[in-house]
């Protein structure tokens, strides 16, 4: 598979990347455990090299799944990327976000065990913390790379202005966020900020969580306990106004010959060298189709289209719930 360069460190990865936290956590009705286990194998037989998974997804499930089964000769053939950043009780509870150095140090270890590696290839800070400094928090993420815990650094939904900060305290390779046809909020400032700076971007639900598909349901008839059920974005008129933009996207990918998820991978990687989308899904089906995006080229003016189509304006209502906007980090 293509790989691709993340920041000025010497991270190198494949074009694209597994998110591994729908295969135990937030979603519903994507499939069992054992095809979702055959689909993360199977993701790693074909080229894939970054596997992403957090803490906090179960909480500590996921990393677990993960670590078991790239252990061995696969280990060696992967980039593992974790994230820290919340504050979880025994019992799984979570209650706000924690990235005081000491509680950093003792999620490390705690994700270290989980994963069964003697490293993490990639730290992300999954929130930013307005309690710590970002100076205190990279120091101390600093620290786990001096001690050979972390080999690169990065963060996740950080503003611009957080960004220049962090990476004036120790180098950081990527940022994490969403970015995808309907979510660009990082165009204007995160991005441009980023590559002035080498920084790689990782762009989360590439996807729209499903919805780029075409074959989402609307939030109201998802299963109790999928998450997205609480996406605005999802519910009542806008869903409708938004599938409407999906159905331009449906028609577009027809005529080159591809599925609408293609198309939005296609669209994603052609926004530059640096952008490393990491899709999640439990199906070796999907899986094989995503990863033929790698390889459709999408002519200039498709891009425009797609451009104005999805222009940030076009899209109907907000992509969190009031509750996960405010852990976003705004500058």
């Amino acid at each position: 598979m293509e790989q691709r360069r993340l920041g000025g460190e010497g991270l190198t990865v494949s074009a694209l990347g597994l998110g591994c936290m729908g295969m135990t956590w937030a979603y519903s009705g994507g499939g069992d455990a054992a095809e979702a286990e055959a689909t993360l194998l199977e993701a790693v037989d074909t080229g894939i090299t970054l596997f992403d998974t957090a803490e906090v997804y179960g909480p500590f499930t996921n990393e677990r799944m993960v670590g078991r089964l790239l252990k061995g000769e696969r280990r060696d053939r992967v980039i593992l990327a974790t994230k820290f950043g919340f504050r979880i009780s025994a019992d799984g509870q979570i209650s706000g976000r924690d990235s005081r150095p000491d509680h950093i140090r003792e999620v490390v270890e705690a994700s270290l065990e989980r994963l069964g590696t003697d490293r993490i290839d990639l730290l992300y800070q999954h929130r930013v913390d307005p309690a710590v400094p970002i100076e205190d928090v990279v120091g101390a993420m600093a620290g786990l790379v001096q001690a050979g815990k972390v080999r690169y650094l990065g963060l996740s939904e950080a503003s611009a202005a957080t960004v220049r900060r962090a990476h004036a305290a120790h180098p950081i390779s990527a940022l994490q966020s969403e970015y995808s046809l309907w979510e660009r909020g990082i165009e204007s400032e995160v991005l441009p900020t980023c590559r002035a700076l080498g920084i790689g971007v990782v762009p989360y639900s590439p996807l729209g969580r499903g919805f780029l598909t075409g074959v989402l349901t609307r939030a109201e008839d998802l299963p109790e306990g999928d998450f997205r059920r609480n996406q605005p974005r999802l519910q009542g008129e806008n869903y409708d106004q938004n599938m409407a933009l999906v159905a331009r996207l449906r028609g577009l990918a027809t005529r080159v010959g591809a599925s609408p998820a293609q198309v939005a991978l296609a669209w994603l990687l052609g926004q530059g060298p640096d952008v490393v989308p990491i899709f999640g899904t439990t199906r070796r089906a999907r899986l094989r189709e995503n990863l033929a995006a790698v390889s459709l080229k999408l002519a200039a003016c498709d891009q425009f289209l797609l451009d104005q189509t999805f222009a940030p304006d076009t899209v109907s209502g907000a992509r969190y719930n009031e509750a996960g906007l405010a852990l976003l980090d705004r500058g």
